[in-house]
C-alpha cells in the first residue's frame, strides 16, 4: 500500500509527510512518499495533493508539468484512486478559481473559488487564520469519529462555494458559512490543514488511509 503526497513546490511538505507517516504506522496504512514522479503516482494506491499560496500558481505548476497532471487525472478518474486535496489542493478540485485571475481547476467538484469578502466575513479579518469549529453537513467514512464542534486549523483568503449541496461535507462559521470539507465519489478535500489540526486532523488522515470508496 503506497500513498503518494504530490510535490508541486507549494509550501513545506515536511509536516504533512510526518503526520501521514505517523498515522500510517498506527493504522497499518502502508508507505508514504513525497513525489512529483508520474510513474510513482500511477502506481500509488492513494494520492494526496497539498497546496499553499495562490490558486493560479498551483494550477500553472500542474499545467506546465503535463505528465504529472495526466498521472493525477488518470489515477483519480480512471483508476478511481482515493484522493485527498488539502488547502489549495482542495480548491484546485473546483471548476474555476478567481484568485488574481480566472483560472480553470480540475473540475471534480461543481464549485468556484472566490475571495472571502466583508459580506460573508463581517467584522472578521481576512485571511481567515486560526482555529474554527467544524459543522458537519453530511456523514462520510473519512469523517468517522469527527463531529460538529471538533476544531481545525485554517489559513486562507479564498474559499470554495459549492453548487451541489451534497458535495459540501462540512463548513465553519466565520461571519458566514465557509466551506471546510468537500467530497464526491473517490475524492475528498479539506480547506483546513489536517496535519496542523491535532486530534481532528490526525483522525481524518487515519480515516483516509483506511478508506475504500
Amino acid at each position: 500500500m503506497l500513498t503518494a503526497i504530490i510535490d508541486i513546490q507549494s509550501g513545506n511538505l515536511h509536516s504533512a509527510e510526518k503526520a501521514f507517516q505517523r498515522m500510517a504506522r498506527e493504522v497499518n496504512g502502508g508507505n508514504i512518499v513525497v513525489t512529483a514522479n508520474p510513474k510513482i503516482i500511477l502506481g500509488a494506491d492513494r494520492i494526496v495533493l497539498p497546496g499553499d499560496g495562490a490558486f493560479p500558481n498551483c494550477a500553472l505548476t500542474l499545467e506546465q508539468n503535463a505528465e504529472l497532471s495526466q498521472a493525477i487525472k488518470y489515477s483519480v478518474e480512471k483508476r478511481t484512486c482515493p484522493f485527498l486535496g488539502i488547502c489549495v489542493g482542495m480548491q484546485l478540485m473546483a471548476k474555476i478559481g478567481y484568485e488574481f485571475s480566472e483560472t480553470q481547476g480540475l473540475g471534480w467538484i461543481d464549485g468556484e473559488v472566490v475571495k472571502i469578502s466583508p459580506s460573508n466575513c463581517t467584522s472578521r479579518k481576512v485571511p481567515h487564520m486560526g482555529w474554527n469549529d467544524l459543522i458537519i453537513d453530511h456523514k462520510h467514512p473519512v469523517l468517522t469519529g469527527i463531529g460538529t464542534g471538533n476544531h481545525a486549523y485554517f489559513v486562507h483568503s479564498y474559499h470554495m462555494v459549492t453548487n451541489v449541496p451534497i458535495q459540501r461535507l462540512a463548513h465553519v462559521n466565520y461571519g458566514g458559512e465557509i466551506t471546510a470539507i468537500v467530497a464526491r465519489d473517490n475524492i475528498i478535500g479539506t480547506q483546513f490543514h489536517p496535519e496542523k489540526s491535532q486530534i481532528t486532523g490526525l483522525k481524518l488522515i487515519a480515516n483516509f488511509l483506511k478508506w475504500t470508496p
